[in-house]
């Protein structure tokens, strides 16, 4: 059997084995405290699950545009006017089954055989492979610790070539939790509109901010900038509707449409329940996200610090998502492993602690951790990993 190219090319998620083998211990009656969970611990908001319910009751239950329902594109322009100061219309704006898809759908408009796209180093694990999806070749811009997990304009310079056709941002990021100024990102995207690069600003995890961070979409610096932005935003991590699949895409009418239409070939409109659920999200109380946030902000401080004091390890406090990116770089080394992915291994088959390798992000020095879980967990697989590594 001869697969095809895309069959061929795409990786399986490398984060799925150590899922299943969790699942698997925690199959068997073993206590597996989890700590991969890219979704928050919290339930849908009851204003947003009452819309649903109305929806269904109401028998709004059929197809609506591919694009999104006219009141919930409405709805975003409203969002990116009065939260981010960008001005769109309507058939500026895709509505997707998810952010992810919206990514996909724009990577697959912008990019040809050929073509090559810039991913800072660490990266979510899904923007290599859009990529490759599309024929183009994923060129990574490393990043470490050191520098905040940040890539600069100079930096950017030393990889675009002639091929160069798109650069992927991420801020607040997944796994790193860093976030970009305002002073930087008009810096570095300014410089890559120049030099004929269009960029997807995926801020998926944009309201969920601390110590005084603040958000700025790119797509607001000027207009060359607004023309070659897409920005990426969604419902699922800030409004814990992650199983819901909502999300979207603004930017220029005509890469708008374009994505529209391949849209139109793959899954057609999003859920229509879930659009009129992501209307009373975007219009409804706000209370909470603040009310999450909060708690995930306390969360941050006591794990970071817990890790910080575990012999060869460092962590940087990150600024936004709910994610730690601890450096374990020492710690293997000290175990006499070779990378993130044994770490993680022996930690969950020992003491039954399940983290996330940084590999699959293109970090091995670093684990994910998700503090999106009960500060219960949190304690009680801190002290699992010091009592293990104590023995």
């Amino acid at each position: 059997m001869v697969l095809s190219r895309v069959a061929r090319e795409i990786q399986a998620s490398a984060t799925l084995a150590i899922t299943a083998k969790a699942k698997q211990l925690a199959a068997e009656g073993k206590d597996v405290i989890g700590f991969g969970a890219g979704e928050p611990d919290f339930d849908t908001p009851e204003n947003i699950k009452n819309a649903a319910i109305k929806a269904i009751k109401n028998g709004f239950t059929k197809y609506t545009p591919t694009s999104g329902m006219p009141k919930l594109k409405e709805a975003i322009c409203e969002k990116l006017f009065n939260d981010n100061h960008l001005k769109y219309t309507p058939s500026q704006i895709l509505v997707s089954a998810g952010a992810k898809q919206s990514i996909c759908n724009i990577a697959l408009v912008l990019c040809d055989i050929g073509d090559e796209a810039i991913i800072p180093s660490p990266y979510w694990v899904s923007y290599p492979e859009m990529v490759t999806l599309a024929g183009a070749k994923p060129i990574f811009l490393e990043t470490t610790d050191k520098d905040s997990f940040k890539i600069t304009k100079e930096s950017l310079a030393n990889v675009i070539t002639p091929k160069s056709k798109l650069l992927f941002l991420n801020s607040p990021s997944n796994p790193t939790g860093m976030v970009y100024t305002e002073e930087e990102l008009r810096e570095i995207v300014t410089f890559a509109v120049q030099k004929g690069l269009y960029v997807i600003s995926d801020e998926i995890y944009e309201k969920i901010l601390y110590d005084g961070a603040t958000h700025f979409s790119p797509a607001a610096i000027n207009d060359d900038c607004y023309n070659k932005v897409i920005t990426v935003n969604g419902f699922s991590k800030v409004y814990s509707m992650t199983g819901w699949r909502l999300g979207y895409a603004a930017g220029p009418e005509k890469i708008i449409k374009a994505a529209t239409n391949i849209q139109d070939h793959t899954t057609s409109g999003a859920n229509s329940i879930t659009q009129l659920a992501g209307l009373e999200a975007l219009r409804g109380s706000q209370e909470p996200v603040t009310v999450m946030v909060k708690e995930f902000d306390r969360r941050r401080k006591y794990i970071v610090e817990r890790l910080n004091t575990i012999k060869g390890i460092s962590c940087l406090l990150p600024q936004g998502a709910f994610y730690a990116f601890p450096n374990v770089s020492r710690l293997c080394e000290n175990l006499s492993l070779k990378g993130s992915f044994d770490l993680v291994s022996l930690l969950l088959e020992k003491a039954h602690i399940a983290f996330v390798p940084g590999a699959p992000f293109g970090a091995d020095a670093h684990i994910r951790i998700s503090y999106a879980t009960s500060m219960e967990n949190i304690e009680k697989g801190m002290d699992r990993f010091e009592k293990f590594l104590n023995t």
